[in-house]
């Protein structure tokens, strides 16, 4: 579960929304806030209650002016990924914000890697699909990290929302991606590159315009270890368990 489905629940109460999570049956977590607490406090609160921390996502700013503050708490939490999920400034992605997208991943994975034993993750967020030579600016991110210090976290719903196919892009690319995003988009919406959409346009897996099955068993033959929900829609209380409930019930 992405800590960022419960972000109203766990501001206002970090422990009772744990507790909320653990009783739908689910302990591996992906934190992208601390939510007031230290990554001591809040490992301490995941630890009594079997639960754990396998992500810890990070603004870009302090993944690149942070970086030993960042992989400390990610260690602290349990974490084995620090995950970025928005690099942009303004649209449109260009050629230039790829190539130095890619150069700073690798000083930023490699200092993670070499002095914490952590794997740097990107989350794309569905502008990087701008068209380039024969590909994206995605495909040139990805060509041109280092796979012993970069992965990346496929956030299905932001690789559908501007036109690619996920489960094509799983298979392009099966060793490069270590973590998912699971979500699903309203039916009737049509994408775009601005890597945005109103959060009402998250709806529970399965009712909405993505082929899961297909993405899902691309995945299994992929690299990736860990599978997050992300339902950024106020209704996550109701979508969230038929979201479990389609999920347990697929073959």
């Amino acid at each position: 579960m992405v800590s960022y489905t419960y972000r109203n629940s766990f501001a206002k109460n970090v422990p009772a929304t744990l507790d909320t999570i653990k009783a739908l049956g689910i302990t591996d977590m992906e934190f992208s806030s601390l939510f007031g607490k230290t990554a001591d406090e809040l490992r301490k609160l995941l630890d009594e209650r079997g639960m754990k921390c396998s992500s810890f996502g990070v603004s870009y700013s302090d993944a690149q002016n942070k970086t030993s503050e960042v992989g400390k708490n990610a260690k602290t939490l349990g974490a084995s990924y620090v995950r970025v999920a928005w690099i942009m400034t303004k649209p449109p992605f260009t050629l230039a914000d790829a190539q130095k997208a890619a150069e700073t991943f690798n000083r930023i994975g490699n200092q993670l890697h070499d002095e914490f034993g952590l794997t740097f993750c990107y989350h794309n967020h569905g502008y990087e699909f701008e068209k380039y030579e024969d590909g994206t600016l995605f495909d040139y991110i990805v060509q041109h990290t280092d796979p012993l210090y970069v992965s990346f976290e496929l956030d299905i719903l932001w690789t559908f929302f501007p036109g690619a196919d996920p489960a094509a892009l799983i298979k392009k690319y099966p060793k490069r991606f270590k973590l998912m995003h699971l979500k699903d988009l309203r039916k009737g919406v049509v994408g775009n590159l601005s890597g945005g959409t109103a959060v009402v346009n998250d709806v529970a897996l399965g009712t909405g315009q993505l082929d899961l099955p297909a993405i899902l068993k691309a995945a299994r033959k992929s690299s990736i270890d860990h599978y997050y929900i992300e339902d950024e829609s106020p209704s996550y209380a109701t979508q969230v368990p038929q979201t479990i409930a389609y999920l347990s019930g697929l073959k």
